[in-house]
This record gives C-alpha cells, sequence and structure tokens, in this order.
C-alpha cells in the first residue's frame, strides 16, 4: 500500500489525522457526485430501470466489502441509526431479558436499545473498561464474554470502539452468544473500510454502517447486512420501492403486501438517490480494490514510531493486540496538559478528535509518517 493523498483533495498545509470524524473525499467520488447531482434537471432522460439498477450495484459492492454471501442480505439506509432501529424493533424481548451494550458507545447504537427496554421491561446492561490502564483491554473483552448469560438476548456493540480504538473480539463474543441464543448487532461505522470485516467468519445477526467514514462516501447514507433472521421482519418504513414488482411502474396502484427478497424490505425510501448512491459505489469499489487489510498495515506501518515515542512520553495507547491501527486513543499523563496541546495541535493545523478522556487520532491512506512526527512534536 502506498501514500494516496494525491487522490483526495486536502490542502497541502493541513494535517488530516480525523478520518473518523468524517473522511475526505476521493477526488474521483466528487467527479461523480457533482456529475451525478445534474441529472435531475433533465428529467426526461431518467427511466424507470434507474431507480433500480445503481440500487443493485451498490448492494453488491457492499456485499463484497463485507465479505456477505448473498448482496440481497444487504440495505440501503440514511444512517446508523435508522439501520439499528430496524434490527431492534424486530428482535422478540421480554420482560426481565438483558440487552448488553459496551461503555460509551455511539449514541446511535444506544438510544433505540433504552426505548425497547423501557417498552418491554427488559435490563440494559452496560460493559464498563477497566479503570486502569493494565491489560484494559484484555480485560475488557474478557468482561464483555462473562456478561453474556442466558439472560442475553442481545448484545448491540462496535467492532472498534469510535472514542479510542479498542478493538474487540467479535468472533468470541459470537461464539458466546451462539450458546445462549442471543443475537449480536454491530455497528461497524469506525471500522467497515478500513479494518477487516467478514459476514462469513463473524456470522453477525446485523452489521450497520455510515457511509461517510471510512467507507469514504457521503453524508446521508449507508449501508446494512440483515441476516436472514430478519427475512419477515417488519420495516420501520413503508415505502413503494421494497415492495414486490415495484419496478412495474404501470401497476404500482396494485397494493402488495409482499415485499422484495430478504433484507431489500429495510432499505430508505428514495434509496435510488441519483446523487449519493452512484457517490457511495465509487468510493466501495476504490476500497476493494485496495482492501481493508492493506489499509490497517499501511496505518500501522506510517503510525508505529510516533505510538512508541508517545508511549516514551508516558502516554497511555492501549497495546497493539487490543486497538485498531486507523483510530487509536492518546490519554495524556497527568504532568501533560491538554489545553496547552489542543492550542499548538490548532495552531499547527494538525486536526484530530477529542473524545472522553482520549485524543482520537484516525489516520487512513492519505497521511504519512511525516504527518504522525508533526503530531509527536507537539508533546515534545
Amino acid at each position: 500500500m502506498q501514500h494516496q493523498k494525491h487522490l483526495f483533495d486536502l490542502s497541502e498545509d493541513v494535517t488530516y489525522l480525523n478520518g473518523a470524524y468524517m473522511s475526505p473525499q476521493l477526488k474521483s467520488v466528487t467527479e461523480i457526485g457533482l456529475t451525478s447531482v445534474t441529472k435531475k434537471a433533465r428529467p426526461d432522460q431518467i427511466l424507470p430501470e434507474d431507480f433500480f439498477n445503481q440500487r443493485e450495484i451498490l448492494k453488491k459492492r457492499f456485499a463484497t466489502l463485507v465479505d456477505a454471501p448473498d448482496y440481497k442480505n444487504t440495505a440501503i439506509i440514511p444512517s446508523v441509526s435508522y439501520g439499528i432501529a430496524n434490527a431492534a424493533n424486530n428482535i422478540p424481548i421480554q420482560k426481565g431479558d438483558e440487552i448488553i451494550l459496551v461503555d460509551e458507545q455511539f449514541p446511535s447504537n444506544v438510544y433505540i436499545w433504552q426505548e425497547v427496554a423501557q417498552k418491554n421491561d427488559a435490563i440494559i446492561k452496560v460493559i464498563k473498561p477497566p479503570k486502569t490502564f493494565e491489560n484494559r483491554g484484555a480485560t475488557w473483552n474478557k468482561n464483555i464474554l462473562e456478561a453474556i448469560t442466558k439472560k442475553t438476548t442481545v448484545i448491540a456493540m462496535p467492532q472498534v470502539h469510535w472514542a479510542d480504538g479498542t478493538l474487540f473480539d467479535l468472533k468470541a463474543i459470537r461464539e458466546k452468544t451462539n450458546t445462549v441464543n442471543a443475537m449480536l448487532i454491530i455497528d461497524g461505522t469506525q471500522s467497515v473500510g478500513a479494518f477487516p470485516f467478514s459476514i462469513k467468519e463473524i456470522d453477525p445477526d446485523a452489521l450497520v454502517c455510515g457511509g461517510y467514514k471510512w467507507m469514504l462516501g457521503p453524508y446521508s447514507t449507508g449501508m446494512a447486512y440483515y441476516s436472514d433472521v430478519f427475512n419477515n421482519g417488519t420495516p420501520i418504513e413503508h415505502n413503494w420501492m421494497n415492495r414486490y414488482n415495484s419496478e412495474d411502474f404501470n401497476n404500482l396502484t396494485q397494493y402488495e403486501d409482499r415485499y422484495q427478497e430478504k433484507a431489500a424490505r429495510y432499505s430508505v425510501g428514495e434509496s435510488s438517490n441519483f446523487a449519493l448512491t452512484p457517490m457511495l459505489i465509487r468510493a466501495i469499489e476504490q476500497l476493494i480494490e485496495w482492501q481493508p487489510k492493506n489499509i490497517q498495515e499501511y496505518c500501522k506501518s506510517i503510525s508505529k514510531n510516533a505510538v512508541q515515542q508517545l508511549r516514551d512520553l508516558d502516554c497511555f495507547i492501549e497495546e497493539d493486540t487490543y486497538r485498531a491501527h486507523h483510530l487509536f486513543g492518546i490519554y495524556l499523563p497527568d504532568h501533560m496538559g491538554l489545553e496547552k496541546l489542543k492550542a499548538a495541535l490548532k495552531q499547527q493545523r494538525i486536526f484530530v478528535s477529542f473524545r472522553g478522556n482520549a485524543i482520537r487520532v484516525s489516520p487512513n491512506v492519505y497521511n504519512s509518517e511525516g504527518d504522525f512526527e508533526r503530531l509527536v512534536a507537539q508533546f515534545q
């Protein structure tokens, strides 16, 4: 994997280590967006089949990216909260059942679970990280596994924690949920596209991903995978495109109780979006060409010296086994002033995020080792 900044439109005076906030856009994606947005200026050229063709291509590309056996298990969504709600509202939850969440995960994968728990008299169980940094990632994973019991109905969590990049062992968690017949719902927004994810390997019940971060797509669109367990579920929205035979414009008032096959029922209305859908297709095609495992290795190679230097300065960064390389948190020692560091980063136009007590650093292929040298210099 080589440095790819030339394919993006980032300013030369900016050190952008903030892909977890929002990715910059590939020039090729911008070009497609500009071309696509003009399409509606000439609606006579938009044919009925145009409402469906690009949708199917996008679903196929996403299925390839996440190693899903059948693209018909995928759906196009406008946001993570939308995709999670489709899953949550179709899981049978009884009084006293437990829903496991990871501490301080992104609210889009929290609020809906609070609602269904309250509605069904279920219990939310939040698994916190250990209070000390020693063996933090390993202990957190262990605590999650131990929390899964016969009372567990569903565990909803990320692959990589959005605040500090802690990596969760989804294979082990899936194996444990299988022993108690619990469901696994994954928010892949902060990992899919930059970290390998395989539906075949992990076998989640649902995977939901916002498109504007590591999938390098535009804002307000994303993708989801729903396993066959959801094939007969009820979507949160009832739009015409998701019903059987909706391709036949002449008979749309022959109202259908049947849905399109598998997860198609969960796609958002107007998912043929003539601007955003082609943009996300192009972005995912680039990721398929690069391969997330190569992106992960590239981020590791350009950051490893900086990570060691920061550890030598008594900053805590999770051990490599239990964190991602495209997203990681820096926790400062007591003697290092956060406000002074924030001012220095701002002055040098180095962009990172501050989430909880962590300084979140999130590189991608548009970054270089030199970017990390500039970052570390502000800590010294």
